[in-house]
């Protein structure tokens, strides 16, 4: 039995000026979502937009406050970072990632989203005639929404059936013509939860030195692979990257998920100091500067955009950051909580009839963490993001990330222990009256 009528779903979607709500964004259906919460006070379960449901880091907080204190706020911050974060960036991405980059080359933005948008200008200014963006997705919808924007156009495609070996045929396709600029995904994934192995990471760094594309890697979701025991400073396993197979790579690492710093809107963009270094003729022409790669990326680009980021944001990220290195902060076990609200919400799906949708890495079953997929038998992702409304429960259809799978993007983040023995009676419920449609 359904807990929202279909009148009453269509009346909030005319209320929140959602035309279609199969094809509905992040946004939309948290307005729609609200709305019904609103009108009838029955809570919804809330797996739709990706925000942080834990508490925020007490130490990236005190030494804020004691910045502040300082009086720092009466100047302004270097566009290229204050010296302690890009010095504890540089210790972190070697602590963890075991890739050696310098100082200068990790850059603070106001959260990965001005990063990509920076980097997406960048990279499709150097080279003239590499003017595409390549996404290998499913993927995060608001990097396309960026290139709206700014009129560059991109190219993508699922990963579903490319995974492996397999992965080198597709992405030559895609990039023997010349014209992408860089490569886009973010690892672990968002939405499906799926992780990169070795072999494909080496297959795409290999390929982007061949076509001299610049790989963006996204690590919102750093070291939330727990199927493997990451998270040791300095000791193996270290998290894969692509960076080990190719020169010509920009790491994203924000401070939103691994230590719930989102409101902040705290993220470096660590690049490759030989990409950093490398000169380009056309940015000389157009900036009529050096023509250097990552000076034009801060100087003549990112400080455009927001003029830096917040000074005493920098020093709590640069404080968490080193705290890490030290072992005196485990954000990895901060953050486990999301493995186990996924473990249990998967299973109340497919105790109901739902399927996971990406299901597999190359070699291994998917791990658990803050999203993963469903689907629901014959229902197309739009459908059945429809139909879980009705019943209570907001998602987005994965047609929405580039996927050409059908179902939702589950997020976990906001779910409450409360709210578990609600989600299994309208699930039974789901399934009682689509189990024979």
């Amino acid at each position: 039995m359904k807990i929202f009528e279909e009148a009453l779903v269509e009346e909030a979607c005319e209320k929140m000026h959602v035309a279609d709500l199969s094809t509905a964004s992040i946004g939309e259906v948290l307005l729609v979502a609200q709305y019904l919460e609103k009108k009838t006070g029955i809570p919804f379960i809330r797996m739709d937009q990706g925000s942080p449901g834990l508490p925020i880091n007490h130490y990236g907080v005190e030494a804020e406050k004691k910045a502040l204190d300082s009086g720092i706020g009466s100047q302004y911050p270097a566009a290229a970072g204050v010296p302690e974060l890009k010095q504890a960036a540089s210790d972190f991405v070697k602590a963890f990632i075991d890739i050696d980059i310098t100082p200068r080359s990790c850059v603070p933005t106001t959260g990965s989203v001005a990063g990509s948008f920076a980097s997406f200008i960048a990279c499709s200014q150097r080279i003239p005639e590499k003017d595409k963006i390549l996404f290998i997705d499913p993927g995060f919808p608001i990097q396309k929404s960026q290139l709206r924007v700014l009129g560059i156009e991109w190219k993508e495609f699922d990963i579903f059936p490319y995974r492996g070996e397999k992965l080198r045929v597709k992405l030559e396709e895609e990039l023997k013509e010349g014209d992408i600029a860089a490569i886009v995904y973010s690892n672990p994934n968002n939405p499906a939860w799926i992780c990169l192995e070795e072999t494909e990471l080496q297959i795409i760094g290999e390929l982007a030195t061949k076509y001299d594309a610049i790989v963006t890697e996204d690590l919102a979701y750093f070291c939330m692979d727990y199927r493997k025991d990451l998270g040791h400073p300095y000791e193996p396993p270290y998290v894969p990257t692509v960076a080990r197979y190719t020169d010509n790579y920009m790491l994203m690492l924000s401070a939103s998920k691994i230590f719930s710093y989102a409101g902040q809107r705290i993220a470096l963009t660590c690049i490759s100091d030989k990409l950093y270094e490398r000169y380009f003729e056309a940015f000389t022409a157009r900036y009529h500067n050096t023509g250097l790669f990552g000076p034009t990326f801060i100087a003549s680009i990112l400080y455009m955009i927001t003029s830096g980021c917040t000074a005493s944001t920098q020093y709590g990220y640069a404080e968490m950051l080193k705290l890490s290195c030290e072992g005196k902060i485990n954000f990895v076990e901060d953050t486990r909580e999301y493995e186990l609200r996924a473990s249990k919400m998967k299973k109340i799906f497919t105790d109901n009839g739902f399927h996971i949708v990406y299901d597999h890495d190359v070699s291994q079953q998917v791990g658990d963490g803050f999203f993963f997929t469903i689907g629901y038998d014959h229902l197309t992702g739009g459908e059945l993001l429809k139909e879980l409304m009705y019943y209570g429960v907001s998602s987005i259809s994965l047609s929405t990330t580039g996927s050409k799978q059908q179902g939702v993007r589950a997020c976990v983040s906001r779910m409450r222990n409360d709210l578990y023995p609600a989600m299994e009676e309208r699930m039974r419920a789901f399934h009682a009256d689509h189990m024979y449609n």
